[in-house]
């Protein structure tokens, strides 16, 4: 258990906990340790040599048995990574020829030539029947034995473990930093912050936990530990029963609720009492869940508890045996009898739904009069409103164009993404103006003083955290919208799967695109070789794990966008396989290596999702010839079967469209509002540190800042928005 909660730490962090050891004279062993980290991308910080140095070997010796598994599994280096062609990206073959030559091969075996001329008679050849199609025909240690040692370079990636404290106080601070999020928490992340809160539960905890689906988690510790339940929504009592079942908290997909213990019937169904008797109209939050509450009191039996006779309401409402208005009905009457000012009378007491519907308001006014009611409802309600929302709305009202028209992205919280044509009249630019200055005056206000504020320019435009589905948990990922430079000659994809019970085929591939978002061609199984690009061929099967790659030279690459996906061919989706990721790597054009090099590696995320395509991300040429990386995130439905790149071309460019086109709030909007109460304001350019304490905000933490610097990295980004 110390050694996956010490694992918890260096990934969300970065930070090497404190060992336990004697002192020592450790530094021979240090400098191995530093070695092996080195050669998957790592680095010890100057203090953690230091601290490790003082130690004795063998405490060297435990620290980094229990950590390079942690930053191998990080960077996608804890498997082999074979490729079909063995000494891939060299002498991939033509398509068709490498087709033509399987069928031969296939033709020249006595156990497949009847079946493999029955098929060409028909017309019709299934590669998946030819003996030498899709699996490896080599051995791992053949694969390396093929390849030259890569040469070390300037641009390699080096991610620095800095020193932490005790390991206590590490996942302490890990647990309130994660509890107290203003912002929603993937996947990962919330299933970090359930391990976290159990172990947690009896020391100190957050002052707020502001994110309902967060304040499940730490519910279910809290039950464990026989804690007071945080609860003031019916909706809460729900989504810790989703959190006991071990089921989506986010209420996004349905849960299959287990049995539940006496102890634990009796405080939800408590928890559900004290709501409702406390404030009788949040039986109206029933009805957007119904379907679910009415299993979750198949599994309370709230009739073996007559002496709580509210919570014994919330069935009746799910059942339609009582009615309970929601407010949300009463807005919508209101606006159906277009009576603008008594929808923004209701909205004034729920500051958040008001804000979320400040658009629609806008639109229904006639007159100026009534458009001035609604900015001033909204300004005065504005310091009622999350961090979160106040950017939120922000973000939406900069993408609404002066004249109107333009297009519109969703993404639901799976990562699903849809756009349409946005037919919205322009909001007029009064209004529109006043709203925005109302937001950043806002905003500003609560942002904490930063003192001395030091930039480094790379993370400008990172775009802001403000949804659990605008990113992925993993090493160099960053939030929907977000643009990165890309330097280097050659940019190569991975991906990686191992199949849990059936045969399963994913597929690696890459659309390439020109400024007008068509199709200029794609590398895939069906595509080896194209403009500056090769594919390292199609593995069809995983029982032990399998790797698909993709190589392009950037100054040959004939297109506007290249755009990275993963499609379910067949078998087990993404959240049904054993494991599977995707990543990339950047390398200069003479490094040789291996095909998987894990000091090359600038990304690396799970692929988890209900969709069979995987978008993570896209890569944009700029008018002055330099790639950037514009981060995705998406899932496409796709069919059940056989899906591959060139069935969904038209539904990516789509999406990919929409992304590029729209104006993510970044990292860049918050530092200039911190300009106005910093103390100074500088761009580091890598030299070195300021010697006093500062708000750092950047890419990667650097060495010597002052121990009571404000660090702020990608991996705590959710830190700069405002409770």
């Amino acid at each position: 258990m110390s050694q996956r909660l010490e694992s918890l730490v260096v990934r969300h962090t970065f930070r090497l906990p404190a060992p336990d050891g004697p002192a020592g004279n450790g530094e021979a062993a240090a400098r191995q340790f530093d070695t092996a980290l080195m050669s998957v991308g790592f680095k010890l910080s100057a203090g953690s040599l230091e601290r490790l140095s003082g130690l004795s070997a063998q405490a060297v010796h435990d620290t980094a048995l229990r950590t390079l598994p942690t930053v191998r599994e990080l960077s996608g280096d804890h498997v082999r990574h074979n490729a079909y062609f063995v000494d891939f990206p060299a002498h991939v073959p033509d398509t068709v020829d490498f087709w033509a030559r399987c069928i031969g091969e296939a033709l020249a075996d006595d156990d497949t030539r009847e079946h493999t001329l029955a098929q060409l008679d028909a017309g019709v050849v299934d590669l998946l029947t030819l003996p030498r199609y899709g699996r490896y025909q080599h051995t791992y240690a053949e694969l390396l034995a093929a390849h030259d040692e890569l040469i070390a370079a300037a641009g390699d990636r080096l991610t620095v473990l800095h020193p932490g404290g005790p390991l206590e106080d590490e996942l302490t601070a890990l647990y309130l930093a994660l509890a107290g999020s203003a912002t929603p928490l993937g996947e990962e992340a919330l299933r970090d912050l359930g391990e976290l809160a159990g172990h947690c539960a009896h020391g100190p905890q957050p002052g707020a936990i502001p994110v309902r689906e967060n304040r499940a988690v730490v519910n279910r510790a809290r039950l464990d530990a026989g804690a007071d339940l945080l609860l003031d929504t019916v909706t809460d009592v729900l989504r810790l029963a989703c959190a006991l079942s071990d089921g989506d908290v986010t209420l996004a997909r349905p849960t299959r609720f287990r049995p539940f213990s006496r102890p634990v019937r009796r405080a939800l169904i408590a928890g559900l009492d004290a709501v409702v008797a406390a404030a009788p109209a949040k039986l109206g939050d029933v009805g957007a869940h119904r379907e679910m509450f009415k299993r979750l009191g198949e599994r309370l039996h709230p009739h073996e508890y007559p002496g709580r006779p509210h919570a014994a309401e919330v069935f009746a409402v799910a059942r339609g045996e009582r009615e309970a208005r929601s407010f949300d009905s009463r807005v919508e009457e209101a606006f159906g009898a277009g009576d603008v000012a008594a929808a923004v009378r209701l909205l004034s007491a729920a500051p958040g739904k008001l804000f979320r519907a400040l658009d629609r308001l806008l639109r229904a006014c006639a007159t100026e009069e009534q458009r001035g009611t609604v900015v001033a409802a909204a300004e005065a309600a504005a310091g009622r409103v999350s961090g979160r929302l106040l950017l939120s709305v922000r973000e939406h009202l900069q993408n609404r164009r002066a004249d109107g028209g333009g297009h519109r992205i969703f993404v639901n919280r799976t990562g699903r993404g849809r756009v349409f044509a946005d037919v919205r009249p322009p909001l007029p630019p009064a209004e529109h103006g006043r709203l925005i200055a109302a937001l950043d005056a806002e905003v500003s206000r609560r942002l904490p003083d930063p003192g001395h504020l030091l930039v480094d320019p790379a993370v400008l435009d990172v775009a802001l955290p403000l949804s659990g589905n605008a990113t992925s948990a993993g090493l160099g990922v960053l939030p929907r919208g977000s643009l990165s430079p890309v330097d280097g000659e050659l940019l190569r994809f991975f991906m990686y799967w191992k199949q849990r019970e059936r045969r399963t085929d994913l597929d690696l591939s890459a659309l390439l695109l020109n400024e007008s978002y068509e199709t200029v061609s794609w590398l895939s199984y069906t595509s080896l070789t194209a403009i500056g690009g090769e594919h390292s061929g199609d593995i069809t099967e995983a029982p032990e794990g399998a790797s698909e790659f993709i190589n392009l030279r950037l100054d040959t690459v004939r297109a506007a966008f290249v755009v990275p996906q993963v499609d379910v061919y067949s078998g087990e989706g993404f959240e049904q396989v054993e494991e599977s990721f995707f990543g990339f790597m950047l390398r200069d054009g003479e490094q040789a290596g291996r095909p998987f090099e894990p000091r090359t590696v600038r990304m690396k995320s799970d692929l988890r999702g209900p969709g069979r395509t995987a978008v993570p991300l896209a890569f944009l040429r700029g008018d002055d010839g330099r790639w950037h990386a514009k981060w995705l995130h998406l899932h496409l439905v796709g069919v059940p079967d056989a899906e591959q790149v060139e069935d969904n071309r038209v539904s990516v460019a789509t999406l990919l469209r929409g992304v590029v086109e729209r104006e993510y709030l970044t990292v860049r909007h918050l530092t200039d509002l911190m300009r106005q109460r910093a103390a100074t304001v500088a761009l580091w350019d890598g030299a070195e540190v300021p010697a006093g304490p500062v708000t750092y905000i950047g890419l990667e933490r650097p060495e010597g800042l002052h121990p009571d610097s404000r660090v702020v990295t990608p991996e705590n980004l959710r830190d700069l928005i405002p409770v």
